[in-house]
Order: structure tokens, then C-alpha cells, then sequence
């Protein structure tokens, strides 16, 4: 394993002395870094805070699962859409953008919101049944699991020595 991570961070080191010297030959290789310096505060300042907040605001949902697997959906769908909504002007081509995104990533993101919804009103009998809200990860509840042990040892009487 520590050959495989050695390989990797070799061909990481590789790539990117690639990448510094393709911006290197560059005309004006100051407008890739204010790009590549406008991703990090981007991600660190707007994403990362949105998806922490999210986060936060599903720990209690009943229906976390669904949910969480709608706005990764939805979110994917608007990052991919995205350079396709923001492009400045009609293009040359008029064949390049032929469709309107907008609306198009509207209805998409209407069916991803009705799917999650039927997702989490399908799996509602199932949290129910369990008697606790969806955790999103299974921990030893199937048959003859850690939850079914401790509930058939709190059935049982403890001898007096216990």
C-alpha cells in the first residue's frame, strides 16, 4: 500500500509540474490564477459554509436519506448547468446553445424534488416500523445483530451477583 501512495503522489507531482508549465506558457497566465484563486474563495466561502448549513438543518430530518441524495442531485445538476446559464452574449454558433437551459434545469430539478418526496414518503413506513428516525447508516440492527442482542438482553433477568 505504501508503494501505491508513493506511485500516486509521484504522478500527483507530475501532473501538476504539467499544469504549471502549461500556465507558465501562457500569454497572460494571470488569468487562469485569478480564476483558480476565485475557485478557492468560492468554495470555501459560499459552498462549503451552504453545504455545512444543509447539513445541520437535515440532522433532525425524519427523511435524511432522500433528501440528502436530492440536493447532492440537485446541486450536480446546477454546477454541470452552470456554464451553460452564465455564458455572456448569443454565441456564434447559434447551434452551440440551442436549448433553453434554464427552464430545462427548472424541470429537472421539479422531477429530482417529486422523486426525493416519493423516496422519503415510500421509506416513512419503514423509519416507523423501526421505531426511530432514518440515521442513514445500518448498525448492527438486521437478524442476529448488536440491536437485536441488547434487546433480548434486556429481557432477561440478571442473577444476584450481577
Amino acid at each position: 500500500m505504501k508503494a501505491f501512495r508513493c506511485v500516486l503522489g509521484a504522478l500527483g507531482l507530475l501532473l501538476i509540474a504539467v499544469g504549471g508549465r502549461l500556465v507558465a506558457d501562457l500569454p497572460d497566465p494571470m488569468d487562469v490564477l485569478v480564476w483558480l484563486g476565485g475557485s478557492l474563495v468560492l468554495h470555501d466561502g459560499v459552498i462549503a459554509p451552504l453545504v455545512l448549513a444543509a447539513g445541520l438543518l437535515l440532522a433532525a430530518a425524519p427523511a435524511r436519506g432522500p433528501v440528502r441524495g436530492g440536493l447532492i442531485t440537485g446541486s450536480v445538476l446546477v454546477l454541470v448547468t452552470l456554464p451553460a446559464l452564465l455564458r455572456p452574449g448569443v454565441p456564434a454558433n447559434p447551434t452551440a446553445l440551442p436549448l433553453p437551459y434554464g427552464r430545462n434545469l427548472l424541470i429537472v430539478l421539479g422531477a429530482v424534488a417529486a422523486v426525493t418526496v416519493v423516496a422519503a414518503v415510500v421509506t416513512a413506513p419503514r423509519r416507523r416500523a423501526r421505531g426511530r428516525p432514518d440515521t442513514g447508516t445500518r448498525t448492527g440492527g438486521g437478524p442476529g445483530g448488536a440491536g437485536r442482542r441488547q434487546a433480548e438482553n434486556r429481557g432477561r433477568r440478571r442473577g444476584p451477583g450481577a
